[in-house]
Parts: C-alpha cells; sequence; structure tokens
C-alpha cells in the first residue's frame, strides 16, 4: 500500500468530519473546507491507488520478460525442431514456401528507380 493511498484516506476522513462539524454548528465556511479537504485527500487516495497499479504492472511485466528470457534457448529449440520436422514431412512445400518469399523479396528490392520531378517550361 501506497504512503499516498494512506494519506489521502486520512485527508478523507478529517474532511468528513470537519464538513460535519462545520453542518452541525452551521458554519458554512468550516462546511465547504471539510469537502474542500476530503476532494483533496480522494484525489490523494487516487493518486496513490494508480501508483501501486503502476508498479504492480511493471512487476509483473519484468517477471514476464525474465521468464521469457529464461526460457528463450528452449523456445529457439522447440521452434526450429517444429520447423525442421515440418521440412521434413512435405520438403516440395517447403521448397515453394521459400521460392515464394525469395520472390517477393526480388521484386521489393528491384524497384524501378524513381523519376525526377517533370521541369516546367514556357
Amino acid at each position: 500500500m501506497d504512503k499516498d493511498r494512506i494519506a489521502g484516506t486520512a485527508k478523507d476522513f478529517a474532511g468528513k468530519v470537519e464538513g460535519a462539524a462545520g453542518k452541525i454548528t452551521g458554519d458554512a465556511q468550516t462546511e465547504a473546507s471539510g469537502r474542500v479537504r476530503e476532494a483533496a485527500g480522494t484525489v490523494q487516495n487516487l493518486y496513490g491507488q494508480a501508483k501501486d497499479a503502476a508498479r504492480d504492472a511493471t512487476d509483473a511485466a519484468a517477471g514476464l520478460a525474465k521468464d521469457a528470457y529464461e526460457n528463450s534457448g528452449e523456445t529457439l529449440r522447440e521452434g526450429s525442431e517444429a520447423v525442421a520436422k515440418r521440412v521434413q514431412d512435405n520438403p516440395l512445400g517447403a521448397l515453394l514456401i521459400a521460392g515464394g518469399i525469395g520472390f517477393a523479396l526480388a521484386l521489393l528490392m528491384t524497384r524501378p528507380p524513381r523519376r525526377p520531378p517533370p521541369r516546367w517550361r514556357y
């Protein structure tokens, strides 16, 4: 729990007490001051909740990244074994796919050169 959440809850409670005291005594200024303090406490509490949520998300992302890094060699090995098995099962399909990828790369790399913009002639 974040210290902003604790302080915000305390301000919220103090604002409610001050507002109630102002309402009982009939002092509008004290009641308004209590409502302002209550609102400030609520905002600070929400800020603390956001910080907690961001910290939790960061910790979760770091844990996932660490797991992925630790298991990357195994995942890569499993992937390459799966590709090798597919190629062994269907060599003609693998050859056609490789040829299609090569053809697409050749098309991308051999674009016609850009023509210069036309000049204005008067």
